[in-house]
Parts: structure tokens; sequence; C-alpha cells
């Protein structure tokens, strides 16, 4: 059983960090249904960090290109200043999750840390997800994206950090709202998650190193459940990337409404 736990919150972690349905809140639910001890904040963010790698693979040309970019300052190509311009986005809309989760990132996993936190804000996005599929216009693409769009995607991206909302979900909600396409919602949500999970990841790498690092059965713990998340992860990417080209978000939110009502269900019996 201790090797099936990590495994099946890996592939839960990996199929819903990049699906709008909240990884964290998910994972919340798990650990309370499952009784799992050996979960927590440090665990989730072992989940988190193989989906970096998912991203990093999926994602591996458009980073590149972003990262070489900046060494050719000044330059006149079209392609070189769009991916310049896009790094420029891409840090703007970092900032405000990463200084928040930094400050106050204990405090609210203390708090909001529970099932009825998840219910309420599994809803309450999915709602505001069907809102933002209603009244989007979804005529700008990636080229298109401007800093204010970063901005206000970004301090979206701090509401993440309470488990049900989901990153990706309000970041794309809000790409939406913003009249993103749904490609150009979900890639600049994508690559934004990069900077912020290895940011978070780094930090409580340190943290363990201080405590003294991971016993054995910590460390394959941790490992398998890396593993699962990195391979899922990958292939929920791949999916979802297609399915929305044809499709809408919102049987995602209506999936998060499904959730919301079997978790009040379960909590008042």
């Amino acid at each position: 059983m201790q090797f099936i736990e990590p495994f099946l919150l890996g592939v839960l972690q990996g199929a819903t960090e990049f699906l709008p349905v909240s990884s964290s809140g998910h994972l919340v639910l798990a650990e309370a249904l499952f009784n799992i001890q050996e979960a927590g904040m440090t665990f989730d963010v072992a989940l988190h960090m193989g989906t970096l790698v998912a991203i990093l693979l999926y994602f591996r040309k458009d980073l590149l290109a972003i990262a070489g970019s900046l060494f050719h300052p000044g330059s006149k190509d079209d392609a070189v200043r769009h991916n310049q311009h896009l790094a420029l986005l891409l840090i703007v809309a970092t900032i405000p999750a990463a200084l928040i989760g930094k400050l106050f990132g204990d405090q609210i996993e203390e708090n909001f840390r529970q099932p009825w936190v998840v219910a309420a804000t599994l809803a309450g996005v999915g709602l505001i997800l069907l809102w933002a599929e209603k009244t989007g216009k979804r005529q700008r693409s990636l080229s298109q994206l401007r800093l204010a769009d970063a901005i206000v995607i970004g301090l979206a991206q701090v509401c993440a950090l309470v488990p049900g909302v989901s990153r990706s979900g309000i970041t794309m909600t809000v790409g939406l709202f913003r009249h993103l396409d749904r490609t150009a919602a979900a890639r600049f949500s994508f690559l934004m998650s990069a900077p912020i999970i290895a940011g978070a990841g780094l930090l409580n790498l340190l943290k363990i190193i201080k405590m003294g690092g991971l016993s054995p059965d910590q460390g394959s713990f941790f490992l398998i459940g890396f593993l699962a998340s990195a391979i899922s992860g990958y292939l929920v990417i791949a999916f979802l990337m297609r399915f929305i080209q044809t499709r809408s978000f919102a049987i995602f939110a209506y999936y998060r409404l499904v959730l919301a009502a079997v978790v009040v269900y379960t909590l008042l019996r």
C-alpha cells in the first residue's frame, strides 16, 4: 500500500494539474478520504515537480525559443522579439503568486486545506468558468497578449494558492475574460506555471534539507509520486491541447459543480 498510494496520488496530480479542476483540491480530498499521513504540502510540491517535468518536455521548443531570445537584445527578427515580449509577460505574471506564496503560503496551508473550502472553491470557480465561456469573445491569439493581460492573469493566479481554485482553471478563465482564444489561454497558463512551480519546489527543497532530508521510506514515496505525476501530466497536456481546439471548457466546469455537490453531501452525512 505504501507504493500504491503515492502512485495513485501522482496520477491524480498529473491528471488534474493541467485540467481546470484543481489538483490541490483533489489531493486534499484524496488525503482526507484515504487518511494518508505522508502527504501534505511538501509531498504536493514533489508531485508538482513531476508536472514541471511534463511542462518542460511538452513545451520544450517554446521554452528554448524564449530562453534563446534573451541572448539577442535589440534583435529586429519578429520571432525573437515576440519571444522576448513573451518572456517579459511570463515574468510579470509570475511575480504576484510568488510573492504572496512566500509571505503567506504557510498560513494558507494551515487555514484553507479543508474539504469544506475545496467544495466552495470548486463550485465558485466552476460558475465563473461557465461565465467566461459565455462572455469571452475568444478573438485574441498569444501574439496579441499585452502587459495588462499578464498583470491581471498573474493576480488571478494568486487565488490558486487556496485549494480547489485551480491554478490552470483560474488563469485560463481570466484569459477567456480577456478575450483570448482557448488555445492561447491554455498555452500561456501552462508556460507561466513553470517558474512558479520551480520556485516553490526550490523553497521546499531547502526546507527539507534544513530538516535533515528525507528518510529512505519517504524518498521512495516521493519518487513514485513524482514519476507518476510527470508521465500522467505529459499525457494530459497533450490531450487538453487537442481537446480545446474543437470543444469548450464547459465540461470541466460542470465536473467541478458535480464534485462540489458530492463533497458537500459526504460532509453532511
